[in-house]
């Protein structure tokens, strides 16, 4: 498997766990069961979820009136384009 494959597969599986993660802890806070805690929602976005985070967010409703969300998610997510513009402009990325 080459390297571009393995960041697909890599970034697809981090952003299909923060959209989920937004809608289990949806369900766990309407259902009043335990919550995943707020950093470990952020964790998963900044280890690459950040779309899926997002799109769950607005998705499910959950987290939209926290400021810290509402504001830190699209941060996260700007970074990270930003970092991948930089990568897939820059001619020292070597693709094998």
């Amino acid at each position: 498997m080459d390297v571009i494959t393995t960041i697909i597969i890599y970034l697809a599986a981090m952003n299909l766990a923060g959209f989920a993660s937004m809608g289990i802890d949806k369900w766990r806070a309407v259902h009043h069961a335990w919550r995943i805690p707020e950093h470990t929602l952020f964790f998963i976005a900044i280890l690459g979820g950040s779309f899926g985070s997002l799109f769950g967010m607005h998705l499910f409703r959950h987290k939209t009136k926290h400021k810290i969300f509402l504001f830190g998610l699209p941060l996260i997510f700007a970074v990270h384009v930003i970092i991948a513009a930089y990568l897939i402009g820059s001619e020292q990325v070597v693709i094998m």
